[in-house]
C-alpha cells in the first residue's frame, strides 16, 4: 500500500514562494490501478515525482507499505510524458537501459527486457532505433523499459499526452491488457477525463492554487476493460461528472508553476 499523508511543496520563484500542494493526503491499494485527475499547474508531477523520490514535499511523508520514502528506489519505475530514448541505441538496448543503469550488465540487461518488449509488440523493432519509430512505438519502449526492471509500482507521468488522439486510444487499450497480465500497483497521472475513467479503479481529482484532494470517484466499470465501455451510460456519467468538478478550474490554472 501508498500512503500518501498531508504532502505540501513550495517552490521559490521569481515573484515568490509558489504553493504547489497543500496537505495532500489519500491511499493506494495494492494491485491497483489509480489515476491522479486535474488541470495544467494543480500539482500532479509534483506529486508523482514526491511518490518516486525524485522530489522532497516541504511537509508530509509518502509510505510504501510502512516504510518512508527518502529517494529512488527498485520498487518503483516512472514512464514520462515525453520518450527519454538514448538515440545512439536500438530498441532493445533502450528497453534494458533500466536494468543496466541497476549495474546488470548489458547482455544480460538486453535478454531480460526481451519478453517486455514482446509484451509491447515490439520484438521485431529490436533492432531498430528510436529515429525510426513512430511516437506511440517510442512511447511502448519507454513502457518496455519500465516494467523490464519489474517494479512494484509503476509511476506513469501523462505518457500518452503528446500522442495523436487514435494513437493514444489504442496506447489505453494496450496498457489496460498490460495491466491485466501484471496487476502492477500504478499511480497514473492525466488531465483527461476519458482517460482516466477509461484506465482506472479509481480517481483522484485534485484542485488547483495550491493543488489539494477535491474529490475521490471509484469507478465501477467491469474488468478487463473493452472499448466499447466507452459507449455506455455509466461512463458518460463518469466522464460528466469529472468534467462538472474540473470545469470551474478552467481558466484559473493558466498560470506558469513547477510541475
Amino acid at each position: 500500500m501508498i500512503e500518501i499523508k498531508g504532502i505540501s511543496r513550495t517552490f521559490q520563484t521569481r515573484e515568490g514562494e509558489f504553493e504547489a500542494l497543500d496537505d495532500v493526503s489519500f491511499e493506494v491499494r495494492d494491485n491497483e490501478f489509480f489515476s491522479i485527475l486535474g488541470p495544467s499547474g494543480c500539482g500532479k508531477t509534483t506529486l508523482l515525482k514526491i511518490v518516486a523520490g525524485l522530489v522532497k514535499p516541504s511537509a508530509g511523508s509518502v509510505l510504501v507499505d510502512g516504510h518512508e520514502v527518502a529517494g529512488p528506489g527498485e520498487d518503483r519505475a516512472m514512464v514520462f510524458q515525453h520518450f527519454v530514448l538514448l538515440p545512439w541505441a536500438d530498441v532493445l538496448t533502450n528497453a534494458g537501459f533500466g536494468l543496466e543503469m541497476r549495474g546488470v550488465p548489458r547482455r544480460e540487461s538486453r535478454e531480460s527486457a526481451r519478453p517486455y518488449l514482446d509484451q509491447v509488440g515490439l520484438t521485431r523493432f529490436a533492432s531498430h532505433y528510436p529515429h525510426e519509430l513512430s511516437g506511440g512505438m517510442q512511447q511502448r519502449v519507454g513502457l518496455a523499459r519500465a516494467l523490464a526492471v519489474n517494479p512494484d509500482i509503476l509511476l506513469m507521468d501523462e505518457p500518452f499526452g503528446a500522442l495523436d488522439a487514435q494513437t493514444r486510444q489504442l496506447m489505453q487499450e494496450d496498457l489496460t491488457t498490460l495491466w491485466d497480465k501484471e496487476k502492477k500497483t500504478v499511480i497514473f497521472v492525466t488531465h483527461s477525463m476519458d482517460e482516466a475513467a477509461y484506465l482506472s479503479d479509481r480517481v483522484l481529482v485534485m484542485d488547483t492554487h495550491p493543488g489539494r484532494v477535491k474529490e475521490m470517484i471509484d469507478i465501477p466499470l467491469e474488468r478487463p476493460r473493452k472499448p466499447s465501455v466507452r459507449q455506455s451510460p455509466v461512463f458518460t456519467d463518469l466522464t460528466t461528472r469529472m468534467w462538472h468538478l474540473l470545469r470551474g478550474m478552467v481558466g484559473e490554472s493558466d498560470e506558469v508553476a513547477p510541475e
